[in-house]
């Protein structure tokens, strides 16, 4: 018998025989504005997240020396990567804030860290869930840090091999793991999408629960990524796809994300358990319709 795949999350589990768990993906398209990010965790509570994921890394550790002083355009204008890294990152007050808004808003949240001091400063808001960016799954060491805290982590696979994978699992362990199937490209080609690795993963990690991470543009992938069996989905959400911003292309916005949400609430209904039965709606047709009704039948 296969091991459930479940994980413990806060009041909650995530895996198989629960709901969906859908996660709006902040990331940088707040722009380093705490009011966009405010009305993006609105948007996301109306449209029936449950969860908003947002990103955390120190610009210093994260982005190459080589590339600090590169200059870019940026809604501040034409300044230095370095800088331009540093404000799109929230201080504790800003987060602190952002916290306490999803928690009037009653709407989860997590994060993803690039760095281990990114960690130390999630860490001080306590979240019950954090997610491993597909950048960073060939980082040894901040996937052992995540270890210590024996606490949930979602597992981003894009631009990953098999073998990467199997060794950041190796690392990590299989005790509070979720694994996100994802193609690390923004927006990605459908046919680079690879839906059928969500039935890969399931077979390669029984017991872990596998979801998916999506960066392309429209909504029926991330559908079917659910009638393939994903446990949990997270695609990135924006006020405005026109906005500025890497992301903002295969983002989805709030009334697409409310279409994305009742969409896949009406799969996980329709998918059933598979085991066929004849339904009481069936019984009327059945007698007007069928010729010949088997008698050894039980109906």
């Amino acid at each position: 018998m296969n091991p459930i795949r479940k994980v413990r999350v806060g009041n909650r589990f995530i895996g198989e025989g629960e709901p969906v768990f859908v996660a709006a993906e902040i990331g940088i398209n707040h722009n380093g504005s705490v009011e966009i990010a405010k009305k993006m965790i609105d948007g996301a509570k109306s449209a029936g997240c449950d969860a908003v994921k947002f990103q955390k890394r120190t610009p210093e550790i994260c982005v190459p020396k080589d590339q600090w002083d590169v200059e870019r355009d940026t809604p501040w204008g034409r300044i230095s990567y370095i800088e331009y890294r540093h404000k799109m990152e929230f201080d504790a007050q800003q987060f602190e804030e952002l916290v306490e808004h999803c928690k009037k808003k009653e709407i989860f949240w997590f994060a993803s860290c690039w760095d281990e001091e990114a960690v130390e400063f999630i860490e001080k808001f306590d979240p019950k869930l954090y997610k491993l960016a597909s950048a960073s799954l060939t980082d040894d060491e901040l996937l052992l840090r995540y270890k210590t805290l024996n606490k949930p982590v979602i597992m981003s696979t894009g631009m990953s091999t098999i073998d990467e994978i199997d060794n950041a699992v190796e690392i990590f362990g299989t005790k509070n793991l979720m694994i996100a199937h994802a193609t690390s490209s923004y927006p990605c080609k459908n046919e680079e999408l690879n839906l059928r690795m969500i039935l890969t993963l399931k077979n390669k990690f029984p017991g872990v629960p596998i979801g998916y991470s999506g960066h392309e543009v429209g909504l029926a992938p991330t559908q079917a990524a659910v009638a393939l069996g994903a446990c949990f989905v997270e695609r990135h959400i924006t006020l405005d796809r026109a906005m500025w911003g890497t992301d903002q292309a295969a983002s989805v916005e709030i009334v697409g994300m409310q279409k994305l949400i009742s969409n896949i609430r009406d799969i996980e209904s329709a998918l059933g358990d598979g085991i066929k039965k004849v339904y009481d709606s069936e019984l009327n047709n059945l007698k007007k319709l069928r010729r010949k009704v088997n008698t050894t039948t039980n109906i």
